[in-house]
């Protein structure tokens, strides 16, 4: 089996598997998932930022055994990092207006996983006091939001694969950094299932759906490793994109929906040892 038919096979249990899974959730979601949904972000934050610093940076920056240009570096990790940035600007001005809120009183932030995934207006739907055509709309936006999201993830993974072509299931830091975009993509497939489901949708088909907001991430993958594989110049802009992609994951997404959907110093902690658990997978 060819390097680029392992890489598609890798990137498709990351990002549809994970989205899917995430569906699969979110049909039997429980109230009291906060906390784990929680330190499972933290401990993926954890992770990607050992993954990427002590990984994708360090190897854009000394690429083939030689010093890169420290500047082209910073400018693909401003670069990634601006494009994630947007994309995500854009998912919630597409999305938040989309399901009105129960009364002027009701918050606006994400501060717990029923927020975060609407699932908190799933009784005020269910009573008939709204539309459920509002949510099911929702849901579709939702799922074509992450599915554009998911491409720049997508190309995180490629671009970490694409070092080592030669050995692909060799490469830890590829290898785990598909697992834990696998494990954030869970909650991302909440979001999109939750809204589809309550909005009149069956649950197999809203799970299907889901998972194939996933998709994307494997056209993203496919997209990096080539640009990786071009030569030196090229690695170095696509791993430094890559780094810059997920250090907004990581700090732009992860931890701040980690801290507000369990206000402890647990989340820290745990995100500390996603970090040593990095460190131990890519150097042991």
């Amino acid at each position: 089996m060819g390097p680029i038919w392992i890489l598609i096979g890798i990137t498709a249990l990351a990002g549809i598997g994970g989205t899917g899974l995430g569906g699969a959730i979110a049909c039997l979601f429980r109230k009291d998932s906060d906390k784990t949904v929680s330190l499972l972000l933290s401990f993926a934050a954890g992770v990607m930022t050992a993954v990427v610093c002590f990984d994708l940076l360090t190897e854009a920056l000394n690429t083939e055994g030689k010093a890169s240009n420290v500047w082209m570096v910073v400018c693909g990790v401003i670069a990634g990092f601006a494009l994630i940035a947007l994309l995500n600007a854009w998912i919630d001005k597409a999305t938040n207006h989309e399901i009105a809120h129960i009364d002027e009183n009701h918050p606006k932030t994400a501060d717990s996983l029923k927020e975060l995934t609407h699932a908190d207006h799933l009784y005020e739907h269910m009573r008939g006091r709204q539309p459920r055509s509002g949510l099911f709309l929702a849901g579709l936006v939702m799922a074509a939001a992450i599915a554009l999201h998911n491409v720049p993830e997508g190309m995180v993974i490629g671009s970490s694969f694409a070092r080592t072509a030669d050995k692909m299931l060799a490469n830890r830091g590829g290898l785990t950094m598909a697992v834990v975009i696998g494990l954030h993509n869970i909650p991302e497939g909440m979001a999109v299932a939750v809204p589809l489901i309550s909005g009149g949708m069956k649950k197999w088909r809203s799970v299907g759906v889901t998972a194939l907001s996933g998709a994307p991430t494997v056209i993203g993958a496919v997209l990096g490793f080539l640009i990786g594989t071009i030569g030196p110049t090229a690695l170095v802009i696509s791993l430094s994109f890559a780094s810059g992609a997920m250090l907004y994951v990581v700090f732009g997404e992860l931890l701040p929906e980690s801290i507000l959907m369990w206000k402890s110093k647990l989340p820290a902690a745990v995100a500390i040892l996603g970090i040593l658990t990095g460190l131990i997978i890519i150097y042991l």
